[in-house]
């Protein structure tokens, strides 16, 4: 089954936490940094599948689809019009496993 293209509508920036060593050695505050800008489908999670998420993750609250992107991690973040979302888990699509990625996701900010 193929993902439709008109459904990845919201552009998204993909953003990972980068601690750098600065000249002195010493460790700069964590910052996060753009990984990918792709596109997305964001949609909250249904009722039966808010408290399927529930029983293992209690904050997941939507669903974030995107293309497959390699060397994406559950420790990464979307951002989106001013809004966070902290990625709880990345399922592959059941079909190939190749296609995209369903990303269960929580509202708020991932402190650094």
């Amino acid at each position: 089954m193929a993902l439709a293209a008109g459904k990845l509508r919201h552009r998204v920036v993909v953003e990972q936490l980068v601690v750098n060593i600065n000249s002195f050695g010493e460790q700069d505050p964590a910052q996060w940094v753009p990984f990918a800008e792709v596109w997305a489908a964001i949609e909250p999670l249904s009722g039966r599948e808010f408290l399927a998420a529930s029983q293992t993750q209690s904050s997941v609250s939507c669903r974030i689809t995107i293309r497959t992107l390699a060397g994406l991690l559950p420790s990464m973040r979307i951002s989106h019009r001013g809004k966070v979302y902290n990625i709880a888990a990345i399922l592959s699509d059941p079909v190939s496993g190749l296609e995209y990625a369903s990303l269960l996701c929580s509202e708020g900010a991932n402190e650094g």
